[in-house]
C-alpha cells in the first residue's frame, strides 16, 4: 500500500482501489488518482463513505500498513477535549483477486451503554478508465441500464448494456436493518445501509463487508494469484534496497493473461493506476531488465504477445500482420470500439523488441525451445518490420501520427514529444532514431537464431545484410555534424527532427553506433542540460521546447535512464554509467526506494530531492525493473560486439 498525501492505494491480483485516508470511496474523478475499485479496467465501487448518525469520521493517525494490499485507519467523530468522541472506529481494509474487503470495530468509549447507528453509503457506476482520465472526451452509453436489487446480506448492482453485462455484489454480516436510496431520491444509484448497533459499557462490536466485482466476460478466480517469491539476501546497499523494492512492485503488478497456446501466463502490467494491462513495449522492456534475475517474466511476456500478433489490417486499431500488439483493453469502451485499444497495434517499436526480447531470452538461459516454438511468429514479425514497418520502402521503420490513438507511436509517445529545437511535432511518416536502433538490432538477432537455432544460413545472412545497410544509411541520414550528436527523428520529408533528446542513449544499447560517435553520445548525456543529478532528461535543458513538468519534453525517466546505462556499459563507459547509477539509485532513497515512473527534470541542486511528476503512475513496471537493469549495467560494464555470434558486414 502507498499513501500520497491523504490518498491511499492498495493493489493486488489484477485489482486495486484508492481510497481516502479515512478507507471512504468518495466517487473522485481526479485524472492522478480517480477514487474507487477497479477491475478489468472498470470501476466497480465508485462510493464507500462510513458514517455514524450522519456523522463523517475523521482519522486520529494516517493510515498505516504492513504490506501493499490492506489497510489499517482508527477513525473518530469530532470531539473537544471536555468532551472526547464517544466511540472509535477501527477499519482494517483489504484488496484481491476482484473483492475489497472490511472488517469495522467499534468500540464504545463511555462507562455506560450505548446505540451507534452506523451507515455505509454504496454505489458502483462501473465508470470505464478511460473515462475517467480527465482528457476532455465524452463516451455516450446508449440504451444502458442500471439495476439495484436488495439482497439477502447485501445489495446487487447490475449493469447492462446490449451484450455488455457487469456485476458488483455486497455482503454484509450482520445483515443492515434497513437499505434506503441515498437522500431519499429513487432515482438515486447508491443506497445507504443502516445498522443500529448497541453496545455495552466499555463495549464492542464488529461489522464484515465484501464486495465482489464481477467483470464482463471474466470468471471469478476462487484463489488469488500466487506469485513466484524469490529468497532474498540482506541487503548490502542502497542498489540492492531498490532492487528487492523494484522485484515487490513487480509482483503487485502481475497479471494473468492468455499465452500463444491458450495456456494461463503471469505477465507484468505497465503501472497503476491507467495500466494494469498488458502493454507490448513496456512488458517487453520490463522483462529484458528482469532477464538474468526472472528469465520467466520473459518467457510468458514473449507468449502471450505472439498470442495477441496482428493477422489483418484494421485501419481503426492499426492492426497488421506480424505487427505486435502496443495495449489490450477488457473495458465497456474498447468492447464497443469507442476507443481503439481492446487490441491497439500503434507503436512502432514493439515489434523490433518482441524480436530482441526472444533471442535475448534464448541467449540468456541456453534453452531454445521458445525460440523453436515461436519461430513463426519472429519470421512475421521482421516480415512487418520490412514492409508495413517500412524498412524496404522507407529505408527506416516509421509511423503516421494517429489522431484517433496515439500521435507518436514510440515511447514517447505524448503530442508534440517528436519536436523541432524551436518545438514543431514533426509530421508525415516519422522515424525515430531508437526505433531504428531497435530494428538493427532485432535484425542482428533474429540472424544469430535464423543460424543457431532454426539452421536456415540463407535467412540469417539475408537478415545481416538488412542490418549492415540500415546501420550505413542511420550513420548517414541521422548523424548532425554540427551538433556530433544523432537526430531526435527524421520527418516525413526527410528533414532531421533536431532536438537534442534522450532517445539517443538508446543507440548504444542496440549497438547500431560505431565506437567514436557512441562515446561521444555518451559522453554528451552527461552534461549538464542532460543530466539534472537525478537522471538524464528526455530533451535536454536550454531548448525553447524544454519543461521540466513535461511528459517527455524535459522530464527524466528512470527506465530510459536504464536502457542507456546498458549502453554505456556495453561501450565500457564506466564513469558515465556510475554517475547515472549514483543519481538514480538516490532518487530511489527518497521514494521509499521506489523509483517513480517520471522524474521532473528540475536540477538537483534545486531541488535538493526529486520531484516527481505530478501525474506519475506508481508501482510502474519498468521503473520498478530499472534497479535490475542498472546492476545488470554494473556487472557487464565492458566493450562488446553486437549482439549474438553474428556480425554485420
Amino acid at each position: 500500500m502507498t499513501a500520497a498525501g491523504t490518498r491511499v492505494q492498495l493493489v493486488r491480483d489484477a485489482t486495486f482501489a484508492f481510497l481516502a485516508a479515512n478507507g471512504d470511496i468518495n466517487g473522485s474523478t481526479s485524472s492522478t488518482t480517480p477514487d474507487g475499485l477497479f477491475v478489468h479496467d472498470a470501476r466497480h465501487l465508485s462510493r464507500w463513505q462510513l458514517t455514524v448518525a450522519g456523522t463523517r469520521l475523521d482519522p486520529l493517525v494516517p493510515a498505516e500498513t504492513a504490506d501493499d494490499h490492506s489497510s489499517t485507519c482508527t477513525l473518530t467523530p469530532q470531539g473537544t477535549r471536555d468532551h472526547p468522541a464517544a466511540f472509535t472506529v477501527f477499519r482494517h481494509l483489504d484488496i484481491g483477486a476482484g473483492a475489497l474487503t472490511e472488517r469495522i470495530r467499534l468500540v464504545n468509549n463511555l462507562p455506560e451503554p450505548l446505540t451507534a447507528q452506523l451507515e455505509l453509503t454504496v454505489d458502483a457506476d462501473f465508470a470505464d478508465l478511460f473515462e475517467l482520465r480527465a482528457d476532455d472526451r465524452q463516451y455516450p452509453k446508449p440504451n444502458n441500464t442500471r439495476h439495484i436489487q436488495a439482497t439477502k446480506g447485501g445489495l446487487l448492482f447490475d449493469y447492462r448494456r446490449e451484450d455488455w453485462h457487469a456485476q458488483t455484489t455486497l455482503t454484509c454480516q450482520p445483515e443492515p436493518h434497513t437499505v434506503e436510496p441515498t437522500n431519499g431520491t429513487s432515482l438515486s444509484t447508491a443506497r445507504t445501509l443502516r445498522w443500529q448497533l448497541r453496545l455495552d459499557a466499555h463495549g464492542e462490536t464488529e461489522l464484515h463487508l465484501s464486495a465482489h466485482a464481477h467483470p464482463h466476460g471474466l470468471t471469478p478466480r476462487p484463489t488469488l494469484l500466487h506469485h513466484t517469491r524469490h529468497e532474498t539476501t540482506e541487503p548490502t546497499d542502497d542498489l540492492d534496497r531498490a532492487c528487492q523494492r523494484g522485484l515487490a512492485d513487480l509482483d503487485l503488478l502481475t497479471i494473468p493473461v492468455t499465452g500463444v497456446d491458450g495456456e494461463e501466463v503471469h505477465v507484468p502490467a505497465a503501472g497503476l493506476p491507467w495500466f494494469m494491462t498488458l502493454f507490448g513495449r513496456d512488458s517487453l522492456l520490463t522483462s529484458y531488465f528482469l532477464l538474468p534475475y526472472r528469465p520467466q517474466t520473459a518467457a510468458a511476456t514473449l507468449s502471450a504477445l505472439a498470442a495477441t500478433q496482428g493477422n489483418r489490417y484494421d485501419t481503426y486499431s492499426g492492426e497488421q500482420p506480424g505487427r505486435i500488439v502496443h495495449e489490450t483493453r477488457h473495458g465497456e469502451l474498447a468492447h464497443f470500439r469507442q476507443v481503439p485499444y481492446g487490441r491497439y497495434y500503434g507503436a512502432v517499436d514493439a515489434t523490433p523488441l518482441f524480436l530482441v526480447l526472444l533471442q535475448a531470452h534464448c541467449e540468456a538461459t541456453g534453452d531454445d525451445t521458445l525460440a523453436q516454438r515461436l519461430e513463426t511468429h519472429a519470421r512475421r514479425a521482421v516480415q512487418w518490420m520490412l514492409t508495413d514497418g517500412g524498412l524496404e520502402t522507407h529505408g527506416y521503420l516509421v509511423y503516421t501520427p494517429d489522431t484517433k490513438g496515439l500521435v507518436n507511436q514510440n515511447w514517447k509517445d505524448s503530442a508534440g514529444a517528436i519536436c523541432f529545437t524551436d518545438g514543431t511535432q514533426a509530421t508525415g511518416h516519422i522515424a525515430v532514431s531508437e526505433a531504428q536502433g531497435y530494428a538493427y538490432d532485432a535484425l542482428m538477432r533474429t540472424a544469430t537464431l535464423a543460424h543457431s537455432v532454426w539452421k536456415d544460413e540463407t535467412y540469417a545472412h539475408q537478415l545481416l545484410e538488412k542490418a549492415a545497410q540500415l546501420r550505413d544509411r542511420f550513420h548517414t541520414d541521422f548523424w548532425m555534424s554540427e551538433a556530433e550528436f544523432p537526430a531526435l527523428a527524421l520527418d516525413g520529408e526527410g528533414r532531421q527532427v533536431n532536438a537534442l533528446a534522450s532517445d539517443a542513449g538508446h543507440l548504444l544499447w542496440s549497438g547500431i553506433l560505431d565506437t567514436d560517435r557512441a562515446h561521444r553520445v555518451g559522453r554528451r548525456l552527461l552534461a549538464r542540460d542532460f543530466f539534472s543529478g537525478w537522471a538524464i532528461r528526455t530533451l535536454a535543458s536550454g531548448q525553447k521546447p524544454y519543461h521540466p513538468l513535461s511528459y517527455h519534453r524535459g522530464s527524466a525517466w528512470p527506465h530510459d535512464n536504464a536502457i542507456i546505462a546498458l549502453g554505456l556499459a556495453r561501450y565500457g563507459l564506466t564513469d558515465e554509467l556510475a554517475t547515472v547509477t549514483q543519481g538514480l539509485i538516490a532518487a530511489a532513497t527518497h521514494h521509499g526506494q521506489r523509483l517513480p515512473e517520471v522524474i521532473a527534470g528540475y536540477d538537483r541542486s534545486a531541488t535538493g530531492r526529486p520531484v516527481p511528476y505530478p501525474h506519475s503512475c506508481s508501482p510502474q513496471a519498468w521503473a520498478a525493473a530499472t534497479p535490475l537493469a542498472l546492476r545488470t549495467a554494473q556487472l557487464s560494464a565492458v566493450p562488446r560486439a553486437s549482439s549474438g555470434n553474428l556480425q554485420a558486414d
